[in-house]
Formats: C-alpha cells, structure tokens, sequence
C-alpha cells in the first residue's frame, strides 16, 4: 500500500504520482536518452523554475515544489539548446551560482560565494572530488562529457549529511542518460552530432548508439573536441583599455570523452549495470593575457598549464526498487575506481624591475619553472537503501568509503636571467609525499509527515577521514605522518503548505571539509613562486553552519521562490605567513584561523503566458565577511547578478528561439591582488546571447536539426570576477552552430 501522507498535495496529478512511487520506493523508469530523439533535439521543452523532478536534495524523487531545501534543475532539453562546453557552463545563469576558470575545459562552479573545494561534483551520485585538488580548485566538470548529461541537479546550501566532506557551498550533482527501460521493448538508437563554435575555432563531432534486446540494454557515445585560444574583443574593462582583440592564451584543448553503459533488467524491481568513462585532454591551461597586450610594462608571467590529463572511470552497480524486505525497500549499491593522472607546470617569470628595482637591466628577472605528475587512484563504494517506516515516515540510510593513493613526482628549476650568466638550481624533491587518504561515512535521514500541511526532514553523518603518507622517493629522511579526523554533522528541513499554492521552507543544517592531502602535506615552493609552504598535519577540518528561509509559490502556469541564506565558517583554512624566511621566500603555512560569513538572498520566477512562450528571471546577492579580520576582502564571486530569459517553442515542434540577458554588478569586496590591472573594484558587466534552433527535415526515422547562436552579442570585454584580478577575459561575440542528425 502507498502511504499517502508521505508526499504534499501538487496541482499536477502525474507529478504527484512520480513522488508517491519514489518515496514508497517502487521502481521508476531510468532517464531515457531524450537527447536522441528528434523533438528532443529541436524543439527544447520549456524549462520551469520549480516544475522538474530532483533527487540529490532528499535521496528520493520530488518535485522541486515539495522539497525543503533551495534546488536548481536544468533538464536536458535546455542542455541541447545551449550546446556548453562543460557542465560548469550550464550554471551562469541559474540563482546563488558563478564559475571560476575560463576556456573550453577549465571552467569550475561556484556556489553562494564558495567554490573548489567547498563545492561538491557528482556524477550520478559519485563524487569526482579527490584528494589532490587546491582548495580553490576542485575538480573539472569537464571529465563528464556533457553531451551525455541527461540533468544537472544543484543544491544551494549544506549536503554533508548525505554526501560527506566538501558539502560546505552545495553540490552540483551531473546525472548521464540511461539505457531505454525495459517497457520499451527492443529497440534501437542514436544519433551524430557536430558543432562549430568561433570562439578558438571550435570543432566538436559527437556519435551516440544506445538500444535493448530483451534485458539487455546499452549506451554507447564518444566525443571529439579540438580548440584553440580564444580571443578577447577590445574594448574597457575597468582600469583596462585594449585597442584590438587579445588572445587569451591556454584557453584551448584537445580532448577526448567516450562512455558505455550495460545494464540487465532482470525484472522490473532489480537491475545490474556497468558504466565505462574514459576522458583525455592535452595543452590546456588556465589561461593569460600577456602583459605587453594589456599595456602592463615589466607585468609578471605566470603560466599555469596542463599539458596532460586523463581519466577513467569503471562503475559497477545494483538497484532494488519495490522489495518489500523487512528493512529495505529501495536498495542502491555502487562500486567504483577512477584512476586521475596529470602534469601540471607552471612557468613564472618576474621582471627584474620588481625585483632588483627600476635600474635593473632590461630583460633581467626570476625565473621559476616547475613539473608536476599526479597518478591518483581512487576505489569507493556507495551502499544506499530506504524503507517506509509507517504511512507518514520514510527512513533512508546508507554507509559510504572511499580511498585515494596519491603518487607524484616533481621538478623545479629557478635562477636569475639578464645580470651576468644564467644561475639556476634545480631540484627533483617531491613537494607532497606519496600518500593514502580514506573517507568513511554512515549516515541516516527521516523523512517525516508530522501533520497534513508540515514535513520535516532531519539527518545526521559520521564521518571519519584519515590520511598518511608513504616511502616517497626524494624525501627518504621524512618521518611517517598521519592525520585522523572524525566529524558528526546533522541537519533540518522544514516545509509548511501555507496554502496549496505557496509553501514556506526552512532549513538549518551542518556541513564539513576536511583538509586534503596537498594542505597537510605539501612542503615547497609555491607555483607562483611568490614564498614556501610548509606542511602542517595538524590542521582540522573546516565546519559550517547554514540557516536557509525561503517561500515557493506555483499556481497554474505562474511559479516563484525567494530565498535568504546565511552561512558561517569556522575553522577555516587559511595560508598564514609566519614571519620567517625559507632561503629567498617568505614563510607560509596553511592553518585554521578563518571564521567567515556568507548570506544573501536568491529570487526566480517564470510564467507562461501563452502557449510556447516563457518568461525567466532572477535576481542574486551575495554578501561576504571575514569575521575574524573584517578589514580583509573575501569576495569571491559577484555581489549581484541579474538574468532574464524570453523563448518561444513552437508547439508543433518545428522551431524555437530565445533571448537571455546576464548582468552582475560590480565587487568592492575582493583581494586585488599583488599584480592587477583592473583596479580596486571589479566592474559590471551585462552580456547579451540569442539563439535559435529549427527542424529541417524528416525521412522514415531519421530527422535532421539545425540550431545556431550568438553570444556576447554586444561583444562586450568582461571578465568573471573570480577571473578578473588575474585577468582572464571571456570570449568575443562568437557564432555556435550545431547540427543534429538522429534515428
């Protein structure tokens, strides 16, 4: 019997169906492949704010109206029409999100202010975040490739209980398409892909096979893409004048994405699957304006590249829908292993007018050049399962482990050039040893109808997280180090139908990251060359506290929410100059001394007025303090940010068009940094894309699509802020045409 108390009343009798099934865990139809559809392709379905379906909130299916935490959808059909070049990319223009990083490959999420490593990745569940990642650095959505990205689940806010450490900002959740269920029958599918985009004149063909045959289904799809360095227009960006288009260099790529999915239906209650990811990229980097385009005389280089990355993935699974044990009905376990190797330089060079002072020869500096090669292996398992308590409970719990084996090797080479004879020293001392680091984590969730129009969802984790480092040639004299840190987090979410049409949500909630391998251990110049870290095995791991108030309102074809948050971290990680010298550089060390604030509020709406047109928009703010030194910026993301969208789909599904408009204001609070061109304050900016997509042709099953667009439309020099101080510009106005062919 389905409890029917479990889930809130919804306007829309199918959703409220779909909710039902996944909270009393009777099985639900896997995401189909609608990418390789011809409607799918051409004729995007309108994309609501609070309408779609997500999991990562609660671990069970609901509709976004009904969960009590702040979510963000972007649905597949809207994934076609934008073509991104990562997920990253998908997120602009979605409330409380940002992106650090520019180029094809590079670009990362922020969320409410955070990002790197206070932001967790998933793919389908399984966090791609590891143990070798700088703080401000997590790892690249980009190892998924995003034309197999069926939904991008974000959840705005504290997720530890569910997810573990890292879940400080939010989590960013990238679901890939299924293989076709087994209702379907036998069938088979695909489609070829090719898109050009003018920004690094861009080439990306895409191929896609998927099918079943009997109880066997499959998926198959690779991925070409080859780039180059994009430019930046002319233009005024603060303090920064440009008469021609720049090049922004190491903002290309070659890369290489291929996936596969087998899965066995034995019945419709219980399925085996096996999933296949191999990513590859080559000369790739950061990315930099050189000093004598931006009019900068005797500017510092700093060259930040990956010259080689590859990734892959092997994921081995079980699902158990409508089982009707005694303590489970819904039953998921996971096992994987990724294997993440790459090389990483750096290449800086510091004028000797800096240096040496204004009589220095021209020509004279530091010069610091450096090699990094990573090989991190990674083994986990996820083992998840629910049961209906009672007709107003559902229990879901589960235990989670994963264990990284960190190998590295570097080189440094440093000297002065330009004053007499080149004089460099070279070194092979592995700046971070060879390390293990292992995460294991149970935790439990009740998910609790305590009256007709109140539900509360309340969850705690134990988390334990231990690291030690190993016989690391290079560094024989270093004694064995370990680090143990065991954390307890809980959290609440409350939601109260005020009236069936508008919902009141409140949530308060702990989240966690414990320090990682390179802020334990790392001992070394840093890639900048700008002073020596030294190891510190001490430290704790960072804590948050997160208070969310927000309302959501959806009646008929209108929906809406507002939200405002206030996050608090304590003990945060934080590089600390000591005071000392270590042979030239100053002394730093990363240490638990931040207590910082973070709140703001996110506001969305959409509203359809008539059949095929909608309208979007929403408003940002973000607001941030460093509690313990309040005269010290923390500022890493806009402090507003403004979107509107309008579209209209034909509703015979031939053609579609849509216009967006982006503004962020300016950021006064931000650390501008040792060399910055743009000046004290980040400018605003307000960028401008069109778009458009039409249905050619059919013949028998085969059908034929053509979208094009154009973005920076204005062609407007702009930076993100968290890529302005080191200034890293967006693309010029760019052309993007993408062609589907689908059968």
């Amino acid at each position: 019997m389905i409890p029917v108390h479990l889930m809130r009343k919804t306007t829309g009798g199918a959703l409220l169906l779909l909710s039902l099934l996944a909270a009393s865990g009777q099985a639900q139809e896997p995401r189909q492949p609608a990418a390789d559809s011809a409607a799918a392709d051409t004729v995007p379905e309108p994309v609501y704010v609070l309408r779609p379906l997500n999991v990562t909130a609660t671990r069970t299916e609901k509709n976004i109206f009904l969960t009590a935490a702040p979510v963000s959808v972007v649905e597949q059909e809207l994934i076609l029409e934008l073509v991104p070049n990562t997920g990253a990319d998908l997120l602009r223009d979605l409330p409380g999100v940002d992106v650090n990083g520019v180029g094809t490959n590079q670009t990362r999420p922020i969320i409410r202010g955070q990002r790197g490593q206070r932001i967790l990745l998933l793919e389908d569940d399984i966090r791609l975040n590891n143990s070798r990642r700088q703080q401000d650095f997590g790892e690249i959505p980009a190892i998924v490739d995003i034309k197999e990205v069926a939904q991008v689940e974000v959840v705005r806010g504290p997720a530890s209980v569910l997810y573990g450490s890292d879940a400080i900002g939010g989590v960013i959740n990238l679901r890939t398409n299924e293989v076709p269920p087994l209702s379907g029958g036998d069938q088979v599918g695909g489609s070829a892909k090719y898109s050009f985009r003018t920004a690094g004149n861009q080439h990306r063909p895409t191929v896609t096979l998927f099918g079943r045959t009997g109880g066997l289904g499959f998926r198959f799809s690779g991925q070409y893409r080859d780039t180059e360095p994009y430019e930046a227009p002319s233009g005024s960006f603060g303090n920064i004048s440009l008469d021609d288009n720049v090049v922004v260099q190491d903002t290309g790529v070659r890369d290489r994405n291929f996936s596969a999915l087998l899965d066995y239906a034995f019945s419709p209650t219980h399925r085996v699957f096996g999933r296949l990811g191999l990513y590859s990229a080559d000369e790739t980097g950061f990315g930099f304006v050189r000093g004598e385009d931006l009019g900068v005389e005797d500017a510092t280089s700093i060259e930040l590249r990956y010259p080689d990355q590859k990734v892959d993935k092997q994921t081995l699974g079980y699902r158990g829908r409508d089982l009707g044990w005694t303590v489970v009905d819904r039953l998921d376990v996971t096992a994987y292993r990724m294997n993440n190797e790459r090389e990483f330089t750096t290449d800086v060079f510091i004028p000797g007018s800096l240096v040496f002072g204004p009589m220095a020869p021209p020509g004279s500096g530091i010069v610091s050049q450096s090699e990094n090669f990573t090989d991190l292996e990674t083994l986990g398992f996820r083992i998840e399962a629910a049961k209906v308590i009672s007709e107003n409970a559902l229990l879901t719990y589960g235990v989670d482990f994963s264990h990284d084996d960190s190998e590295n090797t570097d080189f440094l080479r440093q000297g002065v050039v330009g004053l007499g004879p080149p004089s460099f020293e070279e070194s092979d001392v592995p700046n971070v040893p060879n390390a293990t680091y292992q995460r294991l984590g149970v935790f439990a969730q009740g998910d609790l109808q305590l009256a007709d129009p109140v539900s509360l969802i309340v969850g705690a984790r134990f988390q334990d997280v231990r690291s030690q480092t190993e016989d690391t040639p290079g560094l024989e004299d270093l004694p064995p180090t370990e680090h143990d840190d065991q954390t307890v987090v809980a959290a609440a979410n409350l939601l109260v139908e005020v009236i069936p049409e508008l919902n009141i949500v409140a949530a308060v909630g702990r989240a966690f990251r414990a320090p990682n391998i390179i802020e334990l251990y790392f001992d070394g110049v840093t890639a900048e060359g700008s002073g020596f870290l030294s190891r510190n095995p001490d430290l704790k791991a960072e804590k948050s506290l997160n208070f969310d108030l927000g309302l959501k309102f959806r009646k008929g074809r209108v929906g809406a929410e507002a939200y405002y948050f206030r996050n608090e971290i304590t003990d945060g990680i934080r590089l600390l100059d000591t005071g000392e010298m270590v042979g030239p550089f100053p002394e730093f060390q990363n240490v638990n001394i931040d207590k910082l604030r973070f709140q703001g509020v996110e506001i969305a709406a959409d509203v359809m007025p008539v059949d095929g047109l909608t309208l979007r928009g929403s408003f940002s703010h973000v607001d941030s303090k460093d509690v313990t030194n309040p005269v010290n910026p923390i500022g890493d993301t806009y402090s507003s940010k403004f979107v509107a969208n309008a579209a209209y789909r034909d509703p015979g599904g031939r053609f579609w068009a849509s216009y967006n408009l982006r503004h962020q204001g300016e950021q006064k609070d931000i650390d501008v940094g040792f060399q910055n061109a743009v000046g004290d304050v980040i400018p605003a900016f307000t960028v401008h894309d069109v778009r458009g997509g039409v249905r050619l042709f059919e013949f028998g099953s085969t059908s034929h699509s053509l979208s094009l667009a154009v973005e920076n439309l204005t062609n407007e020099l702009y930076a993100e802020v968290s890529n302005a101080t080191f200034f890293r510009p967006e693309p010029k106005r760019t052309l993007l045409l993408s062609w589907v062919t689908s059968f």
